[in-house]
């Protein structure tokens, strides 16, 4: 982890960013509304300004930055609002709505979820799908001032999979246009093909079975081309990991684990199921909901899984071959839900992280750097601090508890140890108490720092910390 700031939208359920003029934006979409960061080579983000959502509802479900005729925009489905909101993205990376599309009996946006931009020969167009009351695909013109022209729309059916678009991608191949969308709802992926005027037809179809695949709760869609080979690669969130009764519409699923697909784009477009990386007690694939490409070169790409159940981030590579395997896997203490982007600035790779937490309300980056041999230290997390000096001896000594008792609340502290300050030598900055924590990894570290229990006593204490000095370093057992 580089850096991590408060937001003010309730949760984080949308993360996107984009490059203007030199400079890289962060886009946070939550409940409420959108906050903007930029984001320097670093991975230090800082706070640009916040835009309200229609009727200030949301989520900001889905969004997508692009560039349409030499000006930016920033398209928002706002879940709740039933609409697509339209912003300009001024130079300084804040927004400007310019345009609001609303639902209508001949479209699909209520519920709206995702968005993907396609850029055809003549014009480019903005594919919305969605969730519950309306589900289906649509397709919009997205004119030169930011608005959108309705071009189709297609309802969902017991042929296709779109019932619950939560994912989609686009690839171009021999001058076609596919795109690709899961069913969240009626389990399974589909294929369309996109023509120049904006219009499209479905290709094939694919559902999940009791062998196989792992489709059940189909969620976020991504794909890559190496080599010769253009793939679409799926993840789910398994409907058994939802509790609200009513929310699955089919609730005679089949359970038989958690697994990425992996699928192989044939000559025609269609999807033909490939590869499935199964999860073990080696990975963190349970609840997936957002899939990054990080990196492609001719013969891999890396690719960054975000889950909510197993509150992580693995990275996995995908070979020429269509075979993906797992790298690493990071635990970042908070669930992921839909909101995790990859962004690049020079050489290096980012990863932008939010949860759906409503006692979080923070994003955080992460760098993608060389694995590290650490086997045989711990890390050593020291918090020195000192108490405003209206704080009441009472005050002080439930505030020492409170942090001791985090011991009992999170078990990947390994050890904890305090005590008040007793060095003569005047360079202490007034710093009165200091509190030393083990953990045995990076994980334990992630996990203490967004714990509920951690957040906890952050607003408890807070109000009476007069200054606090945390400095973290490795040693040996």
């Amino acid at each position: 982890m580089q850096d991590f700031k408060g937001i003010s939208a309730n949760n984080t359920v949308t993360v996107t960013s984009y490059e203007k003029g030199g400079s890289h934006y962060v886009y946070v979409g939550g409940f409420k509304g959108i906050d903007v960061f930029s984001l320097d080579k670093a991975g230090k983000l800082t706070p640009v300004s916040t835009q309200a959502l229609y009727k200030v509802e949301g989520p900001a479900r889905g969004m997508v930055a692009d560039q349409i005729n030499g000006t930016d925009f920033l398209f928002v489905a706002n879940k709740h609002g039933n609409a697509i909101e339209t912003f300009k993205i001024l130079d300084n990376g804040s927004l400007e709505r310019v345009s609001l599309t609303m639902d209508t009996d001949e479209t699909h946006l209520g519920t709206a979820i995702t968005l993907q931009v396609i850029h055809m020969e003549q014009a480019s167009y903005l594919f919305i799908g969605g969730l519950e009351e309306t589900p289906g695909l649509s397709s919009f013109k997205i004119e030169d001032d930011g608005k959108l022209t309705h071009v189709q729309s297609m309802k969902d059916d017991e042929k296709i999979f779109t019932d619950g678009i939560i994912g989609m991608f686009t690839h171009k191949m021999k001058g076609n246009t596919y795109l690709y969308t899961g069913g969240f709802q009626d389990n399974g992926v589909s294929s369309f093909k996109v023509h120049d005027n904006g219009t499209f037809k479905n290709i094939n179809n694919i559902g999940d079975n009791t062998t196989d695949r792992y489709l059940t709760g189909a969620y976020p869609v991504t794909g890559v081309k190496l080599g010769d080979n253009y793939y679409i690669i799926v993840g789910h969130r398994h409907h058994k990991y939802y509790k609200r009764g009513g929310f699955i519409k089919n609730p005679d699923f089949f359970y038989h684990g958690d697994g990425v697909s992996v699928f192989k784009v044939d000559k025609k477009g269609a999807l033909v199921p490939h590869f499935v990386l199964k999860d073990d007690e080696n990975t963190k694939l349970q609840g997936q909901t957002r899939i990054e490409i990080v990196s492609v070169n001719d013969n891999e790409a890396v690719l960054a899984v975000g889950t909510r159940d197993d509150a992580s981030i693995q990275l996995c590579k995908l070979d020429v071959d269509g075979i993906l395997s797992p790298i690493n896997y990071l635990e970042t203490g908070f669930s992921i839900y839909y909101g995790l982007r990859s962004h690049k600035i020079g050489d290096s790779h980012f990863l932008i992280a939010g949860s759906n937490r409503f006692d979080l309300k923070k994003v955080a980056t992460y760098k993608i750097l060389p694995k590290v041999d650490r086997s045989g230290k711990v890390l050593r997390h020291i918090v020195n601090l000192k108490y405003k000096e209206e704080a009441t001896e009472a005050q002080v000594n439930e505030a020492v508890q409170i942090f001791l008792d985090l011991k009992n609340e999170i078990p990947e502290i390994e050890h904890i140890e305090w005590g008040v300050n007793d060095s003569k030598e005047g360079a202490s900055k007034g710093l009165t108490h200091c509190f030393t924590l083990t953990f045995k990894d990076d994980h334990g570290r992630e996990v203490y720092l967004f714990h509920e229990a951690h957040i906890a006593l952050v607003n408890k204490i807070g109000p009476i910390i007069g200054d606090v000095l945390v400095m973290d370093y490795w040693a040996e057992e």
